[in-house]
This record gives C-alpha cells, structure tokens and sequence, in this order.
C-alpha cells in the first residue's frame, strides 16, 4: 500500500507540474482616454487661435507676425540692422512680463525682475524659450501665445490657471555668447 500512496503521489506531482500560464492584466485599456484626450485638446488649440487671430485683426496698428513655433508676435522696438540672435549656450538678459490675452496683468515686469537665461537651457515656459531666439540685442516685442506655448494644462500654481493663453511683452537686454557660436555668422 505504501508502494501504491507513493507512486500516486509521484504521478500526482509529476502531472500537476505544468508549465506556468500568463497573467492576464486586470484591466484592458483600449487607448480611448488617450484618443479623446487628444482630440480636447486639438479643439482647445483651435478655440485659443481663433481668439489670438481675432485680437490680431482688431489690431490694426500692428505687424503681427506668425512664429513657426505656433504663436504671434509684434516688434514695439526692432533693430534695423542685421543682428545677432541667440543661439544654444548663448546667456542672455531680458525682461518680461505676463498678461491675459484681454490685457490683464498677472505678473509685472517689476516683480519679475532681470532675467538671466541660458539658452535652451533654463526652466522657461515653451513659447518664452523660443520667442527669446526671434530677437536681438535690443529689440522688444509682444507674444500672443496659446496656452500650450504657455503653462499649459497645470498653470503655474499661482496666479496663471489651467489652459490660459498668455500675452508677454519682452525686452532682450544683451547677449552674452557661447564660445562655441563665436564663430557663427553675426
């Protein structure tokens, strides 16, 4: 009998040891989250174009001009002759300042203060990092940029809230070179 429990035992080990099956997840994601996420999000880019074009068309007095990094600017000061403009690793001096789109004041020029900025390298909001490189020593100008180009979706925990575009005037003060751009065109 012993002999019999044994054998059974070793048979009943031998076939239980399969080999191991998958987990299977808990929860299928389809991508659709993603997908509508997406599409709020292209619908938010347009309503916030439609507004910055229909400010720019009430605006008769000024040049707008259309960035290819999706937002619009105007030059209140431009240096007629042809410049430097920022490049990587440049370091740069400037002065901005931040508004609503209808001209509110969030942050003053005076409370931000001098900035120093290297360039594509500190922590600016995307459309500031960029409008910076579409200047030169001296020249000012103001940005019409859609809340993707600005804070975006998280704000800035402060005074700028979640999906608002932003109006900025900006000032380049200097331009301190890179070594590595020294011998790049003026």
């Amino acid at each position: 009998m012993r002999k019999h429990g044994c054998l059974l035992i070793g048979l009943l080990l031998l076939f239980s040891c399969g080999e191991p099956e998958p987990r299977r997840p808990v929860q299928v994601r389809s991508g659709s989250f993603m997908k509508a996420s997406v599409a709020r999000s292209k619908k938010l880019l347009e309503y916030e174009q439609q507004q910055i074009l229909e400010i720019i068309q009430r605006d008769s007095l000024q040049d707008y001009h259309s960035s290819p990094f999706g937002f619009w600017y105007y030059y209140e000061t431009q240096e007629d002759t042809a410049g430097y403009q920022p490049k990587t690793n440049d370091v740069v001096l400037l002065t901005y300042n931040l508004m609503t789109l209808s001209g509110d004041t969030l942050y003053p020029a005076e409370d931000i203060g001098l900035v120093q900025h290297a360039i594509d390298k500190s922590q600016l909001f995307p459309g500031l990092r960029n409008a910076i490189k579409l200047l030169r020593k001296g020249e000012k100008a103001t940005f019409l940029f859609p809340s993707s180009q600005g804070y975006g979706y998280k704000g800035d925990n402060h005074k700028i809230g979640s999906n608002i575009p932003l109006k900025s005037s900006l000032a380049l003060l200097d331009i301190q070179k890179d070594s590595s751009n020294l011998n790049k065109e003026p």
